[in-house]
């Protein structure tokens, strides 16, 4: 009768080991997403196996860079996207990991135009264009849920989404933009990581490419890392933002996380 508890009891023991971090992430897509829906990216949660040296730290690296491996897409990137936009979307998840999460969107959303800045004028090393594609077609898609947490997020996910914002405009997201990132323009003055990230948020925002070539340059002639004067003005502003949106996550001043 008892013939099949012992190894059961042994697989769900090997799905609840690991960092604290992987049995959430592993809780939520269970709850949110059947099997059937689920991409291959989830065996990291659900796989009856855990890696030794996993901490918190190690997990997210190795279960984000399985989802945008090494900042590129592969043909799995798109799929794999699903997991971050349900992970963002849910309270259970701790705010850094939810700004982590849709930080890792803007980027899958962004790859194509920051490698280009990175390399120009030669093709991006390891550029695979139509998973590229695929992966913005998929952020877009997760986009408009996200933006409508909006008013119930902390400020740190509200500057990740404002990136997302930017990044694929619609005639209903750009207009708003502005009043919600007023106040954070309020707190933070000139010079300072978030106060020139939301700046150049809201210059983006106003789609004048005069305005974005200027503001572009101005910023990477002072403190941040420029890219070839002949990158395409969108390239160019995507590889700043997209710096910029990294050392705000970075620190050592972290972005607020409290409501």
């Amino acid at each position: 009768m008892d013939t099949y508890a012992e190894p059961e009891q042994s697989r769900q023991d090997a799905i609840a080991c690991g960092p604290p971090v992987r049995r959430l992430f592993r809780d939520v897509i269970a709850d949110r997403l059947p099997p059937d829906r689920r991409p291959p990216q989830a065996a990291m949660l659900f796989g009856a196996g855990s890696d030794p040296f996993w901490d918190e730290r190690t997990f997210l690296g190795d279960f984000y860079n399985e989802i945008l491996h090494q900042d590129t897409c592969r043909p799995g990137t798109a799929d794999g996207l699903l997991l971050l936009a349900h992970l963002a979307a849910d309270d259970r998840v701790p705010a850094r990991q939810r700004f982590e999460a849709v930080h890792l969107l803007f980027r899958a959303a962004t790859v194509a135009e920051r490698r280009l800045a990175e390399s120009w004028p030669v093709t991006p090393k390891d550029a695979d264009p139509d998973s590229e594609a695929l992966a913005r077609v998929a952020v877009r898609a997760h986009t408009p849920g996200l933006l409508t947490r909006w008013p119930d997020e902390c400020p740190a996910v509200r500057l990740a989404l404002a990136g997302l914002a930017v990044v694929l405009p619609t005639e209903r997201t750009l207009p708003a933009l502005t009043p919600r990132l007023q106040g954070f323009a309020d707190q933070h003055p000139r010079g300072a990581r978030i106060g020139d990230y939301v700046r150049f948020v809201l210059v983006l925002a106003a789609q004048d490419d005069d305005r974005i070539l200027t503001a572009t340059e101005e910023l990477t002639g002072t403190h941040w890392t420029g890219t070839a004067r002949g990158v395409p003005t969108r390239a160019r502003a995507l590889h700043l933002l997209g710096r910029m949106l990294a050392e705000v996550a970075a620190g050592p001043a972290r972005p607020p996380t409290g409501k």
